[in-house]
């Protein structure tokens, strides 16, 4: 049985036999530099297979004659890293975060590494280089509910605030004065005139009268009597310009009324003990420290 095959005449290319609309496929061949490539590449990859870790297997995988991948190499660099990193370990180990402080070495060797673990635990809610956001302090200021000192600070990334796995976390809990009907609105309302008028804003005058009592009943025993907070309660001082949930009456109403209760993690535990203090260490020095 012989088959006819057909040239197209002007390229002089056999045709396939499908023809559509009278256009008709030409079978032309691939470009010999191309077939060449396509070629190389298989091999190529067969090569690839033979050296470096390719095809699963059952239990494993195939390794390779180097046998070595990106985390092998990564295990020897972070090996190489803690190494080096190992005497300033040790001092910082057996030192007391003053003593550190002191140590113009290890002080500069806390800054760098405080301020990797910064970034990588704390900056998504204190912000970067802890500027603070709604809701999540800044640490840049002198205003420190929990105290600012190296220790304080130290205790603080230890057992967290109001973190329930940890015993020993910060706690403080400010009633929802309006939520649980302990006030009535319009006390609600004098209050916050009356807490208005600590940073010398415009209130009105009666409302603020009358919310003095109101803060001396409810709310001095945990601000003070001067409203300049009780860092030993976690109570925040109401008579500067910082605020940590908003300090417009409207915001300062809904705290009121419905209480504020932020959470931190307690790093005690999670972090070793020297990697607690190079974070303290940085933390104290963003500004904010006392």
């Amino acid at each position: 049985m012989s088959t006819h095959v057909e040239k197209d005449q002007v390229s002089g290319h056999e045709t396939t036999g499908h023809e559509w609309d009278g256009i008709k496929e030409l079978n032309t061949p691939l470009p010999s530099w191309w077939v060449y490539v396509f070629w190389a590449t298989i091999i190529w990859s067969v090569g690839y297979w033979v050296v470096y870790p390719s095809w699963p297997t059952a239990t494993s995988y195939l390794t390779g004659m180097f046998e070595t991948t990106n985390r092998t190499q990564l295990h020897e660099t972070m090996a190489n890293v803690a190494a080096e990193r190992a005497p300033y370990m040790e001092r910082l180990a057996a030192l007391d975060l003053d003593e550190i402080v002191n140590d113009s070495e290890l002080l500069n060797f806390s800054m760098a590494g405080g301020k990797a673990v910064f970034a990588e635990n704390c900056a998504p809610c204190h912000g970067t280089g802890g500027s603070g956001n709604p809701g999540f302090p800044s640490l840049q200021d002198d205003d420190w509910l929990w105290g600012g000192t190296l220790e304080a600070v130290n205790e603080t990334v230890h057992v967290g605030v109001r973190w329930d796995a940890s015993e020993d976390t910060r706690f403080n809990d400010m009633p929802a004065f309006g939520r649980d009907e302990i006030l009535e609105r319009e006390d609600i309302n004098d209050v916050v005139q009356y807490v208005l008028a600590f940073t010398g804003r415009e209130t009105d005058k009666a409302a603020a009268n009358r919310g003095a009592e109101v803060f001396a009943d409810n709310c001095a025993s945990c601000h003070g009597e001067d409203a300049k907070g009780v860092q030993e309660l976690g109570a925040p001082n109401l008579t500067d310009a910082i605020w940590l949930y908003g300090g417009d009456a409207a915001n300062i109403t809904e705290t009121v009324n419905n209480s504020r209760g932020g959470v931190m993690p307690a790093w005690g535990g999670r972090l070793d003990e020297e990697t607690i203090k190079m974070l303290t260490v940085y933390v104290h020095s963003l500004g904010g420290g006392q």
